[in-house]
């Protein structure tokens, strides 16, 4: 029997954020992970916790927070700076923890590489107050 493959994600940074939070959302631990860069300086920085560096850090932290399922978290308001070789994002995750509605602010950077675009860093903050109001005007001047 032929081994799965994983799909190769080369057309943007976006299409691997929105793969990479389809993977929470489904507790995929594998595909998650498929979406990181090879690189053993990789980062990932949940809510509260310490700087993980390199794949089994990373892994082990999601093996652990999506061994109850996945964590419905709807990405939103979406700030990218990008160029042609890496991407910087910052969104606003909302999220249902225990009933009540809760949001984080994380910043996701993306490097491209030759097998298409792959996370570099996840970084996850807590939120004070209510989710903030997207300010950023769409007007040309």
């Amino acid at each position: 029997m032929p081994t799965k493959r994983v799909k190769q994600l080369n057309g943007s940074a976006a299409e691997t954020e929105s793969a990479f939070y389809d993977a929470l959302n489904r507790a995929d631990l594998d595909a998650l992970m498929a979406l990181w860069a090879d690189d053993d300086e990789i980062v990932c920085v949940h809510p509260g916790g310490p700087r993980l560096i390199g794949h089994a850090a990373i892994r082990g932290s999601w093996a652990a927070i999506l061994e109850h399922g996945g964590l419905h978290i709807a990405p939103s308001q979406l700030h990218e700076t990008h160029n042609l070789m890496s991407s910087v994002h910052t969104v606003v995750e909302g999220t249902a923890a225990g009933g009540e509605a809760a949001h984080l602010v994380a910043t996701n950077v993306y490097v491209k590489t030759p097998r298409g675009w792959r996370i570099v860093l996840h970084h996850v903050s807590v939120a004070p107050g209510p989710a903030p109001v997207d300010t950023h005007s769409q007007i040309l001047h």
